[in-house]
């Protein structure tokens, strides 16, 4: 198993744990709440199958990586990143985020710039701003999160149970796009992932991210199912036309939260085409 060490908590190193296959452009994959980087399983194959050199790891607090009851900031997350990339001596390289992975890219490219990266995709896209304030009217309202909060605390694994029939939509698409067994398997890493972590990870999605943005300028490639219940489309995805400057935006329909596992056969031919062109 490859693990690099990001920091510390009391006496205990905070690891984070790593694939690295393939040969050619390197393609980084960041995967989304709750699970870790195995989940890119349908990606990963077509990308190796296409050339590139892939690499995946598990956010702290998730799979194989420590499971510290620090740092689940997306401050944090993307100093993670940028760990990665240093251990790694990667350049020129693609950032593929789904989800809370959405969330490293943007606030990456924000704070450290595009010098070592070549092109961005966001997948089920959090950005720009989840949270509905005064100047974010489109956002969710903020108690929605806090009784996400309360039911992790109350039954963690119960939410689990019912965040997954809605991150892949299971009343429309189970036995189709989903079977029982795909389920289950994101349940078992669900519930053995850090209890902290998915807890704590829920503050983390109010992040706002409209500073970032504007200073995103490599070309991103945005694709998210217009029937998304975990990260609503209109509150979304359909807010960045006109955020960033050099976009291509893919809208699955029909599509659940997961498009990467439900949605394959649209989700692979849009990301080869935006790395290739």
């Amino acid at each position: 198993m490859s693990k690099m060490i990001v920091g510390q908590e009391n006496s205990s190193d905070i690891e984070i744990y790593y694939e690295d296959h393939g040969t050619g452009q390197p393609v980084v994959l960041i995967h989304g709440y709750p699970l870790n980087g195995h989940s890119w399983e349908k990606q990963e194959r077509v990308l190796l199958e296409a050339g590139y050199r892939v690499i995946t790891y598990d956010r702290r607090g998730f799979g194989n990586s420590s499971q510290p009851t620090i740092g689940y900031d997306y401050d944090t997350f993307t100093d993670d990143l940028v760990a990665l990339l240093d251990h790694l001596e990667l350049d020129g390289v693609d950032l593929v985020g789904f989800s809370m992975g959405s969330g490293e890219v943007t606030r990456y490219l924000g704070r450290h710039g595009s010098a070592r990266v070549r092109k961005a995709a966001l997948l089920g896209a959090i950005p720009p701003f989840l949270l509905k304030t005064d100047d974010n009217p489109e956002g969710v309202d903020g108690a929605v999160f806090e009784g996400i909060k309360a039911a992790v605390v109350a039954d963690r694994p119960a939410y689990f149970k019912a965040f997954l029939d809605d991150f892949y939509n299971v009343d429309v698409l189970g036995g189709t796009r989903i079977s029982d067994q795909a389920w289950q398997n994101s349940f078992n890493v669900a519930v053995a992932a850090s209890a902290h972590a998915a807890y704590a990870c829920v503050d983390s999605w109010l992040t706002d991210f409209r500073d970032d943005l504007p200073k995103i300028d490599v070309p991103v490639l945005v694709i998210h199912g217009d029937a998304d219940r975990i990260l609503p489309y209109a509150s979304t995805a359909a807010r960045l036309p006109g955020l960033i400057s050099d976009l291509t935006f893919v809208t699955v329909e029909g599509g659940p939260h997961n498009i990467a596992w439900t949605h394959p056969d649209v989700v692979n031919p849009a990301l080869l085409d935006f790395l290739a062109a």
